[in-house]
């Protein structure tokens, strides 16, 4: 792995100027390396930030992707990560005008790392330079403590999913002055809805005179916005200390929740691991958007390659090689979702819609099909908005908001169905539904979605750390369990009770009948590395 060389760097250079003069927005230091088109395919999170702290799963995945690479050679085009500076890997036999259809979509990568607000956590520092700090701080305590850093790094892994990520970028998009908040969150959250139980127009008029006093009182806006509240219910400041003196904030952020509240960790032996502990949390965090936003930073991404590359003088005699290319990483698949193809349709979508005016409420009271197609106002908006989109949105909103019944017609899409032949005894597909909102359901219901877990404010007379898993419709994946509650016993030094639901079995069903799945409670139990199961219900 080599920087590019200095005529590879020029054409970065040029497509950076090109990129910004349409809009595009990035801080100018950029890292660019050549690797072979194995290594680009072993380019593992670890690989990728060198100084990531290491760990024997990485190892592990370095070798499933040379496997896979064997079996199903093909040709990675590029990899960008969100660091500081932006780092790029390309392949070593890319041709010069590729590089310049892939710089464009590397340079739309970049804008969208930092522009969009669920990466707003990554602004401010260089996470390669904390990495690199916390790699020699874990092999320092190997070399101390020796494969006891392991246990706790991979129990610590175990529930890295379980971390308040949305609480933190909650607090940073804020504006500083009212990000403690407690008044202003108990008012919209309680007050308003629980105490006085406001109808959603009234509150709807709340948030209205809130952001009112935001924009014009600037510092002094809480206490604007709380001396016109009080006049008309003089109640809420009793009810306000009543119910901070009362609260119990269930932590939902198991990993802070151990780490602060732990007698085990907070022993003075045992102080260590709750660095390592911050580590696993700090990277998990860290990655958490890069997993929120993937179908709209690759749609982005290939939005603009597209745009830029098309536009560009450098084309010329490649169009051909271009066009193949693009197909190949845009094309909508008829089984499946290819989150490069969908994004850069909902982009192309959102700019027409935007542009004609649709997003409106005059055209949300259409009804009629031919008025909603022929509809066109000119506005010209299309291209701010879908700035707009790129700076405020994660794909579950991309997708709810967007994703309606006249994009899956425009572009054909469908839900397809899976069912075995039995007398030709293979898998046939077919059309299941070409209604928008089943299309919609799919595509959210492949989104990551980590389980809620709850942290209940009443530990057992023994210790015992009791948690809820909130149940959405997804039961926890059993086979986890066991090793999972393992850790979490380890790192809180006493029992661990986890309430879930479970699918009951059900009898074979009768031919033509779809039975619905029924739930049932249960708890489970680990203690001294023992696991126990006990139902509790039914639903």
């Amino acid at each position: 792995m080599e920087l590019v060389d200095q005529h590879t760097k020029r054409i970065m250079e040029g497509c950076k100027e090109r990129a910004r003069d349409a809009g595009l927005s990035f801080r100018d230091e950029t890292l660019e390396y050549i690797v072979s088109n194995r290594d680009m395919l072993e380019l593992t999170p670890k690989n990728m930030i060198p100084t990531l702290y290491d760990y024997w799963v990485h190892d592990v995945e370095v070798l499933r992707e040379r496997g896979r690479y064997e079996l199903y050679p093909h040709n990675p085009y590029e990899t960008v990560i969100n660091t500081r500076p932006a780092i790029s890997f390309y392949n070593d036999n890319n041709p010069d005008w590729l590089n310049v259809m892939i710089f464009y979509h590397v340079l739309a990568h970049i804008d969208f790392f930092q522009n969009n607000i669920y990466f707003r956590h990554t602004w401010d520092y260089d996470f390669t330079a904390r990495a690199l700090a916390d790699k020699r701080m874990i092999a320092a305590l190997r070399s101390r403590y020796g494969h006891w850093v392991d246990y706790v790094i991979e129990f610590s892994r175990a529930i890295d999913n379980l971390v308040d990520y949305h609480s933190l970028l909650g607090q940073l998009h804020r504006p500083e002055e009212i990000r403690a908040g407690g008044r202003i969150d108990f008012y919209f959250d309680v007050f308003l809805q629980q105490v006085l139980k406001v109808s959603t127009r009234e509150y709807l008029d709340e948030i209205d005179r809130y952001n009112a006093c935001i924009r014009e009182a600037g510092e002094m806006c809480e206490q604007a916005f709380f001396a016109d509240a009080i006049k008309k219910h003089p109640e809420f400041e009793a009810l306000y200390e009543k119910h901070e003196q009362e609260k119990k904030t269930p932590d939902s952020d198991l990993m802070h929740f151990l780490l602060e509240e732990s007698e085990f960790l907070n022993r003075e032996d045992n102080r260590w691991m709750k660095s390592i502990l911050q580590v696993v949390r700090n990277t998990s965090v860290y990655f958490q958007p890069q997993i929120r936003t993937k179908i709209m930073n690759e749609g982005w991404a290939s939005y603009w390659h597209e745009k830029l590359f098309l536009a560009d003088d450098r084309i010329r005699g490649h169009e051909v090689e271009f066009a193949r290319v693009n197909a190949g990483v845009t094309s909508l698949p008829r089984v499946g979702m290819n989150p490069y193809a969908l994004g850069l349709r909902l982009f192309w979508h959102i700019e027409d819609l935007a542009d004609r005016g649709c997003l409106s409420w005059d055209y949300q009271k259409l009804r009629d099909r031919d008025q909603r197609r022929e509809y066109d106002r000119a506005t010209g908006e299309g291209r701010r908005t879908i700035f707009h989109v790129r700076e405020n949105l994660c794909d579950y909103l991309f997708l709810s908001q967007f994703v309606d019944q006249e994009f899956v017609d425009r572009h054909k899409l469908f839900v397809s169905e899976k069912r075995l032949n039995e007398e030709k005894m293979a898998w046939e597909y077919r059309v299941g539904s070409r209604r928008a909102e089943d299309y919609r359901a799919m595509l959210l219901d492949s989104l990551y979605h980590p389980p809620v877990i709850r942290i209940e404010p009443e530990q057992g007379d023994d210790g015992t750390l009791k948690l809820t898993h909130r149940f959405e419709g997804r039961p926890l994946v059993q086979e986890y369990i066991p090793g999972t509650l393992l850790g979490i016993e380890y790192l809180w030094g006493h029992p661990v009770e986890l309430e879930t639901w479970e699918m009951a079995p059900a009898p074979p069903p009768r031919p033509g009948e779809k039975p619905e799945p029924k739930w049932l409670r249960v708890r489970y139990r680990m203690e001294k590395r023992q696991l126990k199961r006990e139902q509790l219900d039914a639903a």
